[in-house]
């Protein structure tokens, strides 16, 4: 049986409309029932706000606006996003624009690091994660049991080389240690579909294309306007028709094949039925992913020549240089210059303005 991934052309004038079409047309209110909780997983890969770095807030309100007028309980829907040791959720929240969104819908934001977690024993034959943690897999003890929406954008990374849906899950399911999974970035992404199975009994992906993000992602990337949007509740599926967009063969990226190999959703293009626009879903932007100087270090230390110091550099009190040399490479270096030069062309486009709107 295929799986179905929803594709359509948008443009800013009608976006949030265009959301409320997409999730329909994958009959979205059947995989996540109105009378269970829902969590809304939002995706910050940066506190700043960079084009096509984090969920947009017109994706945030397309969801939430389609949610609560197809009668969804505001009590029910549960807006979070988590910290890694570089981003902070609150400020996040603040300078991508989600805020005014989750006030003018009635819904609160919810920052993980402020809810309970708990160790949780997945039964599932997980490849890494139980010799990652091996006291044990913390979660958000809210999770169990609830839908979950996943609030990706269509970007490039340099440990994955493109990021999703599935990675989009790594933000919420792991704590902001989870950086100790880089060196096994294509395993943890496999192992983190088996997580989902076991914790949530619906899962849906509303994916933004609007903005794009081209090279060295999943920040300091160069965006292109995509126009699209894309909704699945096939998070392979979605991810892997995510890929093809930007122009890469999905079955050659490693943890797409692995989970298509092991059943746990369709990486295979001729197996994904694409409802909607089928011919904006045949559009090839032509991506190439490159790594930034940080994640380029990063892979220097953990699987390159520097491997040796990995334990000091990375495992060790020492470890705080890592996020402190992020920081000041990314925000204090690449985002008032590079960053800044491609923040005001987006400016000039239809979605930055509408960004400004916000």
């Amino acid at each position: 049986m295929k799986s179905q991934v929803a594709v359509l052309r948008t443009r800013p004038e009608t976006v949030v409309a265009d959301y409320g079409r997409l999730m329909r047309l994958v009959k979205y209110d059947q995989v996540l029932p109105r009378e269970q909780d829902l969590i809304v997983k939002l995706n910050l890969s940066w506190t700043k706000y960079f084009p096509a770095c984090s969920s947009q807030p017109w994706q945030v309100d397309g969801v939430l606006t389609t949610l609560l007028e197809d009668g969804y309980e505001r009590r029910r829907i549960f807006p979070v996003e988590n910290k890694t040791v570089v981003t902070n959720p609150v400020e996040g929240c603040r300078n991508n624009k989600w805020s005014p969104v989750l006030q003018r819908h009635g819904l609160p934001f919810i920052p993980l690091p402020d809810v309970e977690w708990t160790v949780h024993r997945f039964k599932s034959p997980l490849l890494k994660l139980n010799d990652i943690f091996p006291e044990g897999i913390e979660i958000p003890k809210m999770y169990v049991g609830k839908n979950i929406c996943q609030l990706p954008t269509i970007k490039t990374h340099g440990h994955s080389q493109t990021t999703g849906a599935i990675k989009n899950s790594f933000g919420g399911l792991l704590k902001e240690v989870r950086h100790y999974a880089h060196e096994y970035m294509h395993e943890v992404l496999v192992d983190l579909m088996y997580m989902q199975r076991e914790l949530h009994p619906g899962v849906l992906a509303v994916m933004d294309g609007t903005v794009m993000g081209d090279g060295a992602g999943p920040r300091t990337m160069i965006p292109r306007e995509g126009n699209l949007i894309l909704a699945s509740s096939d998070q392979v599926a979605i991810d892997a028709t995510a890929a093809r967009i930007m122009g890469f063969d999905p079955l050659a990226i490693r943890y797409l094949a692995m989970c298509h190999e092991r059943g746990l959703g369709v990486a295979d293009p001729r197996d994904i039925e694409i409802v909607g626009d089928v011919a904006a879903a045949a559009t090839t932007m032509g991506f190439k992913t490159s790594r930034s100087l940080v994640i380029w270090g990063d892979q220097l230390i953990r699987r390159g020549p520097l491997r040796p110091l990995k334990r000091l550099l990375l495992h060790s009190p020492l470890m705080v240089w890592a996020p402190f040399a992020s920081n000041v490479y990314h925000d204090l270096l690449w985002y008032p210059t590079v960053g800044r030069a491609r923040i005001r062309a987006f400016a000039g486009t239809g979605w930055g303005r509408l960004f400004e709107a916000y």
